[in-house]
């Protein structure tokens, strides 16, 4: 087996394109994905999971229906499976997330910004 550290940064430069996760990494049936955002997502939920944002570099939100979170740099949110959200930033943000390997960034629905699943880097 080969032991070696991944590196956050050099993965993050292999990319340039927004809302399309990258996994770098799986632990049992859950991916790490990083992902650049800038700009507003789509309102939608996961049924089965929830989902954990943890903010690299820059700031992010996530609107809900009733309300707002603000994930700066160092900080991390889950959002609880089932609650509709919208995840957006006013400039690019580099983030994690962690979730269960097979989970579409847009939940059920289809949109132009649904990402292919499973992409490695």
């Amino acid at each position: 087996m080969k032991y070696q550290a991944i590196n956050l940064s050099e993965k993050l430069s292999k990319f340039n394109e927004h809302w399309s996760p990258k996994v770098i990494a799986e632990m049992n049936d859950y991916q790490f994905k990083l992902v650049k955002i800038e700009g507003h997502f789509e309102w939608h939920d996961h049924q089965g999971t929830d989902e954990v944002f943890i903010v690299l570099d820059g700031e992010m939100f996530i609107d809900f229906r009733d309300g707002q979170v603000k994930i700066s740099q160092g900080e991390m949110f889950t959002v609880p499976k089932g609650t509709e959200h919208k995840p957006f930033a006013e400039q690019e943000c580099h983030i994690m997330l962690v979730e269960p390997r097979g989970t579409v960034n847009t939940g059920d629905i289809k949109t132009e910004l649904t990402a292919d699943n499973d992409t490695w880097i």
